[in-house]
């Protein structure tokens, strides 16, 4: 199983000299099964991107499988160049969000005056899949949902092939709310990651003024990734207005809070770019050495 990032962003884009080598576009996760099956979480806008290698996009199916439907994480589909091929094939999956389906939500984006390309119009074939509770395969790839604590709800992934596993959970409040008081809920379905990326997008001082908008400290995330015993944690939904520096920086005081438990665990900061092989743990790209 590959994993590539195109975008790592939280919220919304960021551009500009601070903010190059974590890049700036929101959220876009990229899965290749070792049997070539395409997979890609999230069309924040580094899906445009992610989109522009396809220009023959009829050779592969492509699968998009959604946490949720905030704007964040679904602004960039509008851009996603396979769409408007007539000859591509795009399966979308997703759970239901607040009083609308993935789908609505979707339609609702392309159209006026939001959008001048109406969905109807969309010359490839777009089927969608509704995500409940239960597992689902896509080709080699099997899929977990995880319910995230999130407001209007949404659905991380466990995603498992051939004894390896990655566990995608962005927009994920680990302290506030406990899902109906269940703490070991997340460990347990992390338990054991090859690799964990989860939602690190406040310090401790930050999160004081946005308890319960959704988001997780990165300390909770370090907590979650010594708990339930990952081999590696990246740190995702990056601040829209952390800088290079200071993503440096979480990074760094991350890995020593590791270190003093005596764990051996590898954090990074997910940024665009970072690319790993699960089963042989061969990195690529990111992560950028630590400040």
């Amino acid at each position: 199983m590959r994993i590539k990032c195109w975008g790592s962003r939280g919220s919304f884009p960021a551009n500009g000299p601070e903010f190059v080598r974590y890049g700036g576009d929101t959220s876009c996760v990229e899965l290749e099964s070792s049997k070539g099956d395409l997979v890609v979480l999230d069309a924040g806008t580094g899906i445009r991107d992610f989109g522009s290698q396809f220009a023959e996009a009829h050779e592969k199916v492509i699968h998009l499988v959604c946490t949720h439907a905030h704007l964040d994480h679904i602004v960039g589909f509008p851009y996603f160049s396979p769409i408007y091929n007539e000859r591509a094939t795009i399966h979308i999956y997703g759970c239901p969000c607040a009083n609308d389906s993935l789908e609505t939500a979707i339609r609702k984006l392309m159209r006026g005056p939001y959008f001048p390309v109406d969905f109807s119009a969309l010359p490839s074939e777009i089927v969608f899949h509704e995500v409940s509770a239960s597992q689902f395969t896509i080709g080699a790839l099997k899929f977990t949902p995880i319910r995230l604590n999130h407001p209007n709800g949404g659905c991380g992934y466990r995603v498992e092939e051939r004894g390896a596993s990655f566990v995608f959970l962005t927009d994920n409040e680990l302290e506030y709310g406990k899902l109906g008081g269940d703490p070991g809920y997340f460990e347990e379905l992390c338990a054991g990651a090859d690799l964990l990326i989860h939602d690190g997008e406040y310090t401790n001082e930050e999160y004081k003024q946005y308890e319960s908008w959704g988001h997780s400290k990165y300390t909770d995330a370090v907590k979650l990734a010594l708990a339930a015993d990952v081999k590696r944690l990246g740190l995702f939904h990056i601040n829209t207005r952390r800088t290079d520096d200071q993503m440096d920086l979480i990074v760094r005081d991350a890995n020593e809070i590791i270190a003093k438990q005596g764990a051996n665990i590898e954090c990074v900061g997910v940024g665009t770019g970072f690319e790993i092989d699960i089963q042989s743990g061969t990195q690529y790209g990111m992560p950028v050495a630590t400040a």
